[in-house]
């Protein structure tokens, strides 16, 4: 653990068999990794789509700016997450936790992540529309008079 650590070193000793603790690490690496049920996300733009890229379900806990209306999307319009209210209390989260990694919703936004991960690679994969719109701006901004 770095210097910007808060927690209490009985903290770290007590939970080092079954987590791990850093200062920093690649968010998209961790988010493609098997072992990944969930993540508990503020709902910034590139953390939804990290997300969506891993086929990893949410738990969506915005807090401001574009965060409020990503989670709406996730949650309500796809599907791929679950909304943690502001004034959350702790048994409340651990509810949406189980819910997420056991329950009936949890499954069902699995599959529906999934369904998503797969748009998101056909759209972004050579010849897919995300990739034929970034490949014409890039040529509009080398060759403007073409």
């Amino acid at each position: 653990m770095g210097e910007s650590a808060n927690l209490p070193e009985e903290f770290i000793e007590d939970t080092k068999d079954r987590g791990l603790l850093v200062n920093w690490c690649p968010q998209d690496k961790v988010l493609l990794h098997s072992s990944i049920g969930g993540f508990l996300t503020h709902c910034g733009w590139n953390s939804i789509l990290e997300s969506i890229s891993g086929g990893v379900p949410m738990l969506c806990w915005p807090f401001f700016a574009d965060q409020q209306t990503n989670c709406r999307y996730a949650c309500t319009t796809w599907g791929i997450g679950l909304e943690i209210n502001n004034d959350v209390k702790r048994d409340e989260v651990e509810s949406l936790v189980k819910e997420l990694m056991e329950g009936e919703r949890g499954k069902m936004m699995r599959k529906k992540v999934l369904e998503w991960k797969e748009k998101a690679e056909e759209a972004t994969k050579q010849g897919g529309p995300c990739f034929n719109n970034f490949d014409k701006l890039i040529k509009s901004v080398l060759h403007p008079s073409e």
